[in-house]
């Protein structure tokens, strides 16, 4: 067997497509789906899953009411987990191993969630944070997106070398943001603007056809920018002031979700809405409130606290609320979605995708659950470094019971191994008394890694001298680039490019 089709056999036995014969009950329905995700939130930030100060009685009551996966998992930073939730597969199978310098944009022959749902009858918006590609090729509108409503970047007011950079000048307070191609400048907080934008564009929508909203928020990411009234809600309570503000943030997510849910329910659509609420990563700004639900880790590393992420799934009248204990992912999302609305069929998405439909486990909590292996890599390796200097510098294997963990390697690893059923946050090293463990799913992983190269498209790209949302601005509005705008955006002079 030659090492291509080695690794061919292990992705079949490892990461099984579990495409199921569309369920005719849910897919006549085609409901509507709203698909929010937060960026920086953990999943201990919020009240349901035992935060010890911070309020959430909204995102608890989709807690409550919905289908909720205790065992979800995510890439430790934002624009990797976005390309998995978006076709599928890893992220690195989507070029993306990096959040700035090219490395963040999808790869254009993937097959998006927008475009799937499209082609079967949903008008699509996006509303907020994309983070896939600031270059006109790469944006929402060519990735199936009937409304875009989103800032550049990772992030509102964000610069970085080449093509990831928001539009000049932005706040977290009446950005501007980019319409359906034209800049607009909003009026209030970025949160806020994003969901009365949608909620407006969803009332317009419903009654026709079914419609796909992504609310995709660039809160409560820092830095933290806060409404005064936001962050007095826990000022006071902690040592660092960012705590407060941190959890400031979150409240007014939380806020803006009960506004959401109140609207369905005054439309009389709730029982034909799917409302499904991820968070992107682990905490960032949520540790500075000494809660992590007694994880180990954050955003940014391999360990469950940087890659465990909420994820609940409210339909009224059609999925029974509770949870769902199998092990689960972001390349889970839009298989799912494609049985759940019964897709018409499309070879270009079905040979990309690596995840399973989670219906199974949807419509009945004790349903089967077959094991199965996932990867996590941070990515981020230098600036036109190789790869390889980073091949095991936080990468994990994760199955069911075991979690394989290399934090501190580079081009060898240092492996940790856990046992996450009997010990989830991962205080006990047994890489010592379970070699045959570490050595099988080492195996596992190298593998997977041996099959990147050809996908890794976004390596050592040219990259435009500017960033394209700033150009456009001023080519719309007038003026120019500053001092400081030319020196984040050059790479010899920004600390993002050195070596």
């Amino acid at each position: 067997m030659t090492p291509r089709e080695l690794v061919r056999t292990l992705l079949f036995l490892i990461v099984p497509v579990c495409l199921l014969e569309a369920d005719p009950a849910l897919s006549a329905r085609r409901p509507n789906i709203i698909f929010i995700l937060t960026d920086d939130q953990g999943y201990g930030d919020m009240s349901c899953h035992g935060h010890p100060v911070l309020r959430t009685p909204h995102l608890d009551r989709l807690h409550r009411e919905g289908a909720r996966f205790t065992d979800f998992h995510v890439s430790p930073t934002c624009a990797p987990t976005r390309s998995a939730l978006f076709t599928g597969r890893h992220e690195f199978r989507n070029g993306v191993t990096h959040t700035i310098l090219e490395r963040e944009r999808l790869a254009p022959g993937a097959v998006t969630l927008a475009e799937t749902l499209r082609s079967a009858g949903y008008t699509t918006g996006i509303f907020g944070k994309w983070h896939l590609g600031d270059e006109p090729a790469y944006r929402p509108d060519k990735r199936g997106f009937d409304e875009v409503f989103i800032h550049g970047g990772g992030g509102i007011g964000q610069t970085y070398p080449g093509s990831c950079g928001d539009a000049p000048g932005n706040t977290y307070f009446d950005p501007a943001i980019l319409h359906n191609g034209r800049f607009v400048k909003a009026s209030g907080y970025c949160t806020d603007v994003f969901f009365a934008q949608a909620i407006s564009w969803m009332d317009r929508q419903r009654g026709t056809e079914p419609f796909f909203a992504y609310i995709s928020l660039n809160a409560p990411h820092a830095p933290l920018q806060v409404r005064p009234e936001d962050e007095a809600r826990y000022a006071g309570r902690f040592a660092s002031t960012n705590a407060a503000r941190f959890l400031g943030m979150v409240a007014n997510i939380d806020d803006n979700v009960g506004r959401l849910l109140a609207r369905l329910a005054e439309w009389e659509i709730e029982r034909n809405t799917l409302v499904i609420f991820m968070n992107d990563n682990g905490t960032d700004g949520g540790v500075l409130a000494d809660y992590n639900a007694g994880m180990r880790g954050k955003k940014g590393t391999a360990f469950l606290g940087g890659t465990r992420a909420a994820s609940f799934w409210r339909w009224p009248g059609t999925l029974t609320p509770g949870d769902r204990t199998g092990l689960a992912a972001h390349i889970d999302l839009l298989p799912t979605l494609v049985e759940i609305v019964d897709a018409p069929d499309d070879p270009r998405r079905t040979a990309q995708i690596e995840g399973r439909s989670l219906l199974p486990m949807l419509k009945d909590p004790e349903a089967v659950w077959p094991g199965r292996t996932l990867f996590t890599h941070l990515g981020r390796w230098k600036y036109r470094e190789s790869p390889e200097t980073a091949r095991y510098r936080m990468a994990a294997v994760r199955t069911a019971r075991w979690h394989l963990v290399s934090a501190t390697g580079g081009r060898h690893p240092v492996w940790m191994l856990f046992d996450v059923k009997a010990d989830p946050g991962e205080k006990r090293d047994l890489a010592e008394t379970n070699p045959y463990e570490v050595k099988e799913l080492a195996a596992r992983f190298d593998a997977w890694w041996e099959s990147l190269p050809p996908y890794l498209v976004n390596e050592n790209v040219e990259a435009p001298r500017m960033n394209p949302f700033k150009e456009e601005y001023w080519r719309q509005f007038g003026g120019s680039a500053s001092e400081e705008d030319l020196r984040l955006m050059n790479p010899a002079l920004n600390p993002a490019t050195r070596p």
